[in-house]
């Protein structure tokens, strides 16, 4: 039984549809934490997603779950990808994409990687600074590079500022660099934060980002790409819109800003991924500190350093499901097994879980399809590192 209790469907809100991912978690018995992902729910969340986007091209970004058997799913489906590292890009061409449907996304490259890429056809790069700029002059002489803007403050569940991207007033001179070394400077790039729950939160940031490109265009650059970025959304119990209704909110917020923009890329990993996957774990302790203590602590055997970082802050809310849902349920602190005293997950929003809870019982996390997997350290204090299932 599911102990979800969210507002009441309106017709665009988005519901998720992991029965199939339950049913598994449920029946299967595992003896470590363990991450399955239905490559089913992958290409239908690509679908919904691409139906908003119209001529706008998703690119994948693999770094939200790069297991071989989601990237052969969204080859098969005709998406493009972003990738951060060498590695990356060795996969997605490994699974059948071609060159020309790949950007090298990450504005901080090794030299030698930037090479490769550019020797195995990609053409399409990221950068945010001088040094980066005479990096890919060197190493890909002629490429496509669009310069990444930081932006400011945003409603995001999980920001993403300071570390990457160019202050709006350096945009230009970085872009009058690129052609002095003769690099194609083709468009910018952003990002508005993972977890921007609807389009209406996209405007500041929209808005500021338009300036930057109706000044380049003003200027004389001939700029042809808006790469978007990500930030779509997954459900972790709040209402989000359906990832058709999402994609298309964003794109007529771009359009009231930027006009007609011959090539427009979006980068959703999160939104694409998450509600893909459960993860299956296991209470290994439900405790107090003292008799008269009226919290309890329960301990699951996965954390922060085995895959849940995200919950770094609180940031991503996660729900779950067990198997006493419904019995009387109570607050605690949920915490990992490791013996770091920074692997408490949820301490100043404490979730309730049911006060039957005991050692042993399964512990099903549901939207756990990005960033988990590839978050989860190698082996930190013994603990095995996440496995992953595809079904």
């Amino acid at each position: 039984m599911n102990a979800i209790v969210s507002a009441p469907a309106r017709a665009e809100t988005h519901i998720p549809r992991d029965a199939k991912l339950e049913a598994y978690a449920r029946t299967t018995v595992f003896d470590r934490p363990t991450l399955i992902i239905d490559t089913d729910l992958v290409r239908e969340q690509y679908r919904g997603l691409k139906a908003g986007l119209g001529d706008a091209m998703l690119h994948y970004a693999v770094k939200a779950n790069p297991h071989p058997k989601v990237i052969e799913t969204l080859v098969a489906e005709g998406c493009h990808f972003d990738a951060a590292s060498r590695g990356e890009i060795e996969l997605v061409l490994e699974q059948g994409a071609k060159p020309e449907a790949v950007s090298f996304g990450n504005t901080i490259k090794r030299g030698a990687d930037i090479k490769w890429a550019f020797e195995n056809g990609i053409s399409l790069f990221a950068a945010d600074s001088e040094e980066e700029l005479h990096k890919l002059a060197a190493n890909a002489p002629a490429a496509q590079v669009y310069i990444r803007l930081l932006v400011g403050s945003t409603e995001a569940d999980w920001p993403l500022s300071r570390k990457f991207g160019c202050a709006p007033d350096y945009a230009l001179p970085l872009m009058d660099l690129a052609v002095r070394l003769g690099l194609r400077p083709v468009g910018i790039s952003f990002h508005v934060g993972s977890q921007t729950r609807h389009p209406e939160m996209w405007r500041g940031t929209l808005d500021s980002v338009a300036e930057v490109w109706h000044a380049a265009r003003k200027a004389g650059f001939m700029l042809s790409l808006l790469n978007i970025g990500g930030g779509f959304p997954a459900f972790y119990g709040e209402d989000i819109p359906t990832p058709a209704a999402y994609a298309a909110g964003v794109l007529a917020e771009v359009a009231e800003r930027f006009g007609d923009v011959p090539r427009i890329m979006a980068e959703p990993g999160r939104g694409l991924v998450a509600e893909a996957g459960m993860i299956a774990a296991e209470v290994l302790l439900v405790s107090r500190k003292s008799e008269a203590d009226l919290v309890r602590w329960v301990y699951l055997d996965i954390g922060k350093f085995s895959g849940l970082a995200e919950t770094m802050d609180e940031a991503i809310r996660y729900q779950f499901i067990t198997e006493r849902d419904d019995e009387e349920q109570g607050a605690c602190i949920l915490a990992g097994p490791s013996c770091d005293s920074a692997d408490v997950l949820y301490e100043k929003r404490m979730v309730y879980l049911p006060m039957g809870l005991r050692a042993g019982d399964k512990f099903i996390i549901r939207a756990t399809g990005a960033y988990t997997s590839t978050y989860s350290s190698v082996g930190f204090n013994g603990f095995p590192p996440l496995d992953v299932v595809a079904i």
